[in-house]
């Protein structure tokens, strides 16, 4: 790698652990109830909020009610946006009279956005108008980050609690998480994104002139039911209200694009500023979690280290990812050509080390945005982001739900530690017994399922021609399909054409399961943990905040999640690397 990327690669790092660590005792601030800073402008809205809707937020929930409350508001929103994407070439707000979007991928797009998947089977400024993306997709991102974040905040006071059946309330949870994180964190990004050259309006479209006036005509948008009037030497570019949805899919790990090119497109991401802005946004709040978690058990040094597996994980991994695409396709060399690094698929404004560390953490995030197509990394340098989202979305990971997913590998750590010395399992004091060891193991063991399985259909029953490639490179591109919808990532190699029937409904239940078959579990856990009493440590407790127990923690994650990947991976990313030195 050059300096640069080399620097560009720590100059992150450093950045997101530092920005980490101040919201992440704010966030603790919010969770618990007590004065944050924000309770002037935000705490009357709050009160409004509750008084309108009825809800007593002193009313604390166990974890049943807690996950019924989630699954009502999170099935409702589902059904709302799968409404106005039929409903929009009825409704206002249209201005390319665009219409109502097909029935199976408009059901895949509301799975899609409801479960923080955000995997889009379409192109965004070719399908959906401008209420559809700001009234039912942006309004969703910030539902299912909300909806993330309280689960998290459930499971933390569930470790923190003693002999009680008493989680929080989730609606007070989901709204605060709303008004008082991702709300104000995405004003203020968007007024950054805004300054950068991203698009804030309600405007339709604008007419660019070519500068190459040779070129074929490209057709400006027409009023309904007239053909589009061709026009040489130029070309309509979509406009809309970008900034505000680029932010907030960013912010809460969501990653759905205004544009189908997504985070590579001009509109979403302008500048290598921007690039580093929504890099350090897609991170962020998953990072500053571990704090909240530290705070709120009492207990900072869990925090800690849980932020330590996460961030030496993602450090190893972004690494890899960097140094496999900073080399030469070793394919070249056979023909005589000396070869510099690929830029094909990547944007000349990023490089390949914007590139390569953007892939890395939205796999890594639950993110799924890309500013460059994973289709055209080298074969090693597909893997590694892929291998992010098969260990199943913990390093960092979602906004709530990674730090989740981390906390019940901890439990199987202990687990694990507990069985070498003959000692029951506990962490944060609380004892870890057969009940939390089977909601651990659903929770662990239902992504590897989706994907493997699914992958398995895609390659049976699936349509020959969703593939653009042949061989490993197409069993790779239906690999990391399911591992992203199984995962509620969202990323996608571009090659792949997702649009028809077994695609729509098989991603769709995929996503559907991924997300609330996990959730409902970590409840459960949580209830659980709630009703046990705090344990002293004695002399053969495993301290659960040294590094020893990092290690232990890592070691667990990548045995876990990595080697149940081996075969899959052999067949399509290593199969292909090695075809390349055969070709060679």
């Amino acid at each position: 790698m050059m300096t640069t990327d080399w620097l560009q690669w720590i100059f992150f790092l450093t950045v997101l652990l530092a920005a980490s660590w101040p919201l992440g005792l704010y966030m603790a601030r919010v969770y618990q109830g007590r004065p944050c800073g924000l309770d002037v402008l935000a705490g009357p809205l709050e009160r409004l909020l509750y008084r309108l809707s009825g809800v007593d937020a002193g009313r604390e929930m166990d974890w049943k009610t807690y996950s019924l409350a989630l699954m009502g508001v999170n099935l409702v929103g589902l059904l709302a946006v799968y409404a106005m994407e039929l409903l929009q070439g009825v409704l206002p707000l249209n201005p390319l009279h665009l219409p109502g979007v097909d029935p199976l991928v408009a059901l895949n797009t509301a799975i899609s956005f409801a479960t923080n998947t955000n995997w889009q089977a379409y192109s965004g400024e070719a399908t959906m108008s401008i209420l559809t993306q700001m009234l039912a997709l942006a309004v969703q991102n910030f539902l299912s980050a909300a909806t993330g974040m309280a689960v998290a905040a459930a499971l933390i006071r569930g470790l923190a609690r003693r002999e009680t059946t008493h989680l929080g309330n989730f609606w007070q949870d989901l709204t605060r998480s709303v008004l008082y994180v991702l709300l104000p964190l995405s004003l203020v990004l968007s007024l950054a994104l805004i300054w950068q050259g991203v698009p804030q309006t309600f405007d339709a479209a604008v007419e660019a002139r070519l500068l190459d006036q040779s070129g074929q005509a490209t057709p400006s948008p027409a009023p309904d039911g007239q053909a589009a009037a061709p026009t040489v030497g130029r070309q309509s570019l979509v406009l809309g209200p970008v900034a505000s949805q680029v932010a907030i899919k960013q912010l809460g790990t969501n990653g759905g694009g205004y544009y189908n090119a997504n985070s590579a497109h001009p509109f979403e991401n302008p500048t290598p500023l921007t690039n580093l802005l929504e890099m350090l946004a897609i991170l962020l709040i998953p990072a500053a979690f571990c704090h909240t978690f530290g705070v709120m058990v009492g207990d900072r040094r869990q925090g800690l280290a849980v932020l330590a597996a996460m961030f030496i994980l993602f450090a190893g991994f972004s690494y890899m990812t960097l140094a496999a695409e900073s080399v030469p396709n070793p394919a070249l060399a056979g023909v005589g050509v000396e070869a510099a690094p690929s830029l094909e698929g990547k944007e000349v404004r990023f490089g390949t080390a914007g590139s390569a560390l953007w892939a890395a953490a939205t796999t890594a995030a639950s993110n799924g945005s890309v500013n460059a197509m994973h289709d055209s990394f080298m074969p090693l340098g597909g893997l590694y982001p892929m291998l992010l989202m098969q260990l199943g979305e913990v390093v960092f990971g979602g906004v709530g739900s990674g730090l989740y997913g981390m906390l019940v590998f901890a439990m199987v750590a202990v687990f694990v530690a507990g069985l070498m010395v003959g000692r029951t399992p506990e962490y944060c004091g609380k004892k870890i017994e057969p009940f939390e060891t089977k909601m651990a193991a659903l929770v662990i063991l239902i992504p590897p399922f989706l994907c493997l399985m699914g992958t398995a259909l895609a390659a049976v029953i699936g349509p020959a021609d969703a593939v653009s490639n042949p061989g490993p490179h197409g069993f790779s591109q239906m690999l990391y399909g399911f591992s992203s919808m199984g995962n509620n990532n969202g990323s996608a190699f571009a090659g792949l054409t997702a649009t028809s029937p077994f695609w729509t409904l098989a991603g769709g239940v995929a996503m559907f399961v991924s997300r609330y078959w996990l959730i409902i579990p970590v409840l459960a856990l949580a209830g659980s943990l709630a009703g046990k009493k705090r344990l002293l440590q004695g002399p053969g407790t495993l301290p659960t905040h040294g590094p020893i127990f990092v290690s232990l923690l890592i070691i667990v994650v990548l045995v876990v999640g990595a080697l149940t990947f081996v075969p899959a991976l052999a067949l399509g990313p290593v199969a292909e690397h090695l075809a390349l030195f055969r070709a060679n």
